[in-house]
């Protein structure tokens, strides 16, 4: 059950959040420009690229690398072959991953490495492998962290990872604390940059900085101060409570922010949610319009217990929309189809501007409101 009074009491809200997640939120902007300075002075914007890489290859653990390379992989939009590398299971040391490049990579490809933790041995291994074979090799990681130091300047090109606003980590123990929203800026930025630098995508730093604007513009619509009715992220927060989240996205842009919200509700709620793209979300989700998620088929029995048993989650619809392909939308038809089945709807649309930053404004939202409902719950995951 969501406390919806704690949605409108900012100080029980800061009281609640021991994790510091609504800062980081907050703070997606300033990470941002921390970022961009740590990619400046780690020598991106000197690069004299040769060329395109034929392909680029991606690797990475924990949500923040996955949604950095989703966002990648859209926003190269088929400029070059982007591949996420997976683990293909475990090494030696108790917990830990491997990963291995695929064997046509060799020196014209790029290899990118995202990491908030950098001291997964895997990494490590992959970039000396990557190195061995010619690859380009980037990471962009804690500066003082086992993979950081691995790269040496001589085996690949690290970007220090953002770990606070305008202050460089000092220590092992601080980067490791970034774990909230704003990782994901941390790890994507450097990577935007670069990608721009070798003609893979648009992102001049202008561009980046308007992102960062966004961000903070967004933040202050989406604070803790601003009450609920004129709150998006807390809107859609109450909407979501004791709802199946079925988030449906329209556009390039809306595609990998949808996954990325589903992921995080996940991560920060364990609350489930299910993203899928329009209009192939309309039968891929259709059945759970109908099933036993429906909206109104709840029993309408006056005797039962109201208290003792647990709320029956429903599905709820949450559009995500971007730019549709074409100027054609199948939005009409999605929401015919909710509304048909006695299913609510919850609409995201960003403002004007690049696609990126209509991107930010996205999972800004989105991110406010999973914040709120990881601090409005009974129980927030550990």
């Amino acid at each position: 059950m969501l406390d919806e009074s704690l949605l409108d009491a900012p100080d029980a809200l800061t009281r609640a959040d021991h994790r510091g997640l609504l800062r980081d939120a907050a703070e997606a902007g300033a990470r941002v420009r921390t970022a961009l300075r740590h990619t400046a002075e780690a020598g991106v914007g000197a690069l004299a690229p040769e060329g395109r890489p034929r392909a680029v290859l991606i690797a990475g653990s924990g949500a923040a690398a996955t949604g950095a390379a989703d966002l990648v992989a859209a926003l190269t939009d088929g400029a070059a072959p982007v591949t996420r590398l997976r683990p293909t299971g475990v090494a030696p040391a108790a917990g830990a991953l491997r990963w291995a490049l695929p064997g046509w990579a060799g020196p014209v490809d790029l290899l990118l490495i995202a990491t908030t933790d950098g001291s997964e041995p895997g990494l490590a291994l992959l970039a000396e492998q990557a190195y061995r074979r010619g690859c380009t090799v980037v990471a962009v990681a804690p500066g003082h962290s086992p993979l950081g130091e691995s790269l040496g300047g001589t085996h690949g090109l690290l970007v220090p990872m953002a770990t606070a606003p305008n202050e460089w980590a000092d220590s092992v123990e601080e980067d490791t604390r970034v774990t909230g929203p704003g990782a994901l800026w941390a790890l994507l930025v450097p990577l935007l940059a670069l990608l721009d630098r070798v003609g893979l995508l648009t992102a001049p730093p202008e561009t980046l900085q308007r992102v960062a604007d966004r961000l903070d513009r967004t933040a202050e619509r989406c604070g803790p101060a601003v009450v609920t009715y004129s709150n998006p992220a807390k809107t859609l927060a109450a909407e979501l409570a004791d709802s199946l989240p079925l988030i449906w996205t329209e556009g390039t842009a809306a595609a990998p922010a949808g996954r990325r919200f589903a992921a995080v509700l996940a991560e920060l709620t364990g609350r489930p949610a299910l993203a899928a793209e329009l209009p192939e979300a309309i039968q891929a989700h259709g059945a759970l319009l109908s099933g036993n998620f429906a909206g109104g088929t709840e029993p309408d029995d006056f005797f039962r217990d109201r208290v003792e048993e647990s709320q029956a989650l429903r599905a709820r619809v949450v559009l995500l929309r971007d730019r549709p392909v074409g100027g054609l939308t199948a939005a009409p038809a999605a929401r015919e189809l909710a509304l048909g089945h006695d299913t609510a709807i919850s609409e995201l649309e960003p403002e004007e501007g690049t696609e990126i930053e209509a991107l930010a404004e996205v999972i800004a939202v989105t991110d406010f409101a999973t914040v709120y409902l990881a601090l409005a719950a009974d129980t927030t995951p550990a």
